[in-house]
């Protein structure tokens, strides 16, 4: 089976979920999950597409 999301991509939701724990910087995780998902789409590297 195919992997779902690039390593690099796993790497950025982490830095994104540090920053929400760690410096307050998101209101929530799902937000947080959010924009690592899309900096991810950014730079090219492999993520679902969005929903909606």
């Amino acid at each position: 089976m195919a992997r779902k999301y690039d390593p690099k991509a796993s790497k950025e939701i982490e830095k994104t979920m540090h920053e929400h724990k760690h410096q307050g910087k998101f209101v929530s995780r799902e937000q947080a999950i959010a924009v690592g998902l899309s900096k991810a789409r950014q730079k090219g590297e492999k993520v679902p597409k969005k929903k909606g």
